[in-house]
């Protein structure tokens, strides 16, 4: 006899003991705890007074919690002649402008080559895809020619630009439109006489949403950790990142102090968005 399927909240489960479920639980408990040392601890840091930071072992609780760590780290970077609004201002502006490009001819591209049938779209997808199997170290030297040729050194375009070409984000991008976007959707579209663009914008992006606001979180993620590129040595151009290195050798505790300021921007931005890609997953299952 086939054994019976568990039933929870009205919902079918798969075939497993109580004690496997407590089981996983327990596990994934202790792997988000791990996880979450290295983040507590960094938080705690920024919060130790000087004499807490030098006990071995190092404790993870704060005895007297101070703010003086977060005034030293406006006062030693203040003290430059470049203020720290605009190292905030440079990561800021670089981050959204290279997380909007690449969110934007991304999608477009992932579009073209999903549903627009051009002589050369699969040639071109393949070497796409041929592409991550490249390191970007690799084309380094051709890349700096690249760069040298277009007077992008020392400049914004440098630290922008080269992440509207990521062909991580586009690969996923026409991978979920493949799977969710289906053909007869848009020849109908196309018979209403709906333009390419409006279809692209009203049609196709919001039944991608997990896809985009995937995309958008993690990119935004990786350009703010990275701030501007190596070839940026103007004071005036780089991030606020680059600017916590230099103070880490000045003050250890104004270096936890950043980095804490530094974390939390793309933490805040993925809870946010985590809540709608998990909303836009449970209920993306549109079909033909």
């Amino acid at each position: 006899m086939a054994k019976r399927l568990r039933v929870r909240n009205h919902k079918v489960v798969l075939n497993r003991s109580k004690g496997g479920d407590a089981g996983i639980t327990i596990f994934l408990v202790l792997m988000g705890l791990a996880m979450f040392l290295p983040m507590w601890y960094l938080l705690i840091t920024a919060f130790k007074p000087l004499g807490e930071r030098n006990m071995t072992p190092p404790l993870l609780y704060v005895i007297k919690p101070t703010w003086q760590n977060f005034l030293d780290l406006f006062t030693n970077m203040n003290s430059t002649w470049v203020p720290i609004s605009r190292y905030l201002a440079n990561t800021i502006f670089i981050s959204v402008a290279a997380t909007f490009g690449c969110l934007v001819l991304g999608s477009l591209t992932a579009y073209a080559l999903s549903k627009i049938k051009f002589p050369g779209r699969n040639f071109i997808f393949a070497l796409i895809r041929y592409s991550l199997m490249i390191s970007t170290t690799v084309a380094g030297i051709t890349n700096f020619f690249i760069y040298v040729w277009l007077h992008w050194l020392d400049t914004y375009w440098i630290s922008i630009v080269p992440v509207w070409a990521s062909t991580l984000g586009l690969y996923l991008m026409k991978q979920f439109i493949d799977a969710n976007v289906s053909d007869e959707m848009i020849e109908a579209a196309r018979i209403d006489g709906a333009s390419e663009l409006r279809i692209y914008w009203q049609i196709v992006m919001p039944l991608v949403k997990p896809a985009w606001l995937t995309l958008l979180v993690t990119t935004f993620q990786s350009v703010w950790n990275a701030g501007a590129s190596g070839y940026v040595w103007s004071e005036n151009l780089k991030t606020f990142n680059t600017a916590i290195a230099n103070i880490s050798t000045v003050s250890a505790g104004a270096s936890s102090a950043g980095s804490v300021v530094m974390m939390s921007v793309p933490i805040i931005i993925f809870i946010i968005n985590q809540a709608k890609i998990v909303e836009t997953m449970g209920s993306s299952g549109m079909k033909d």
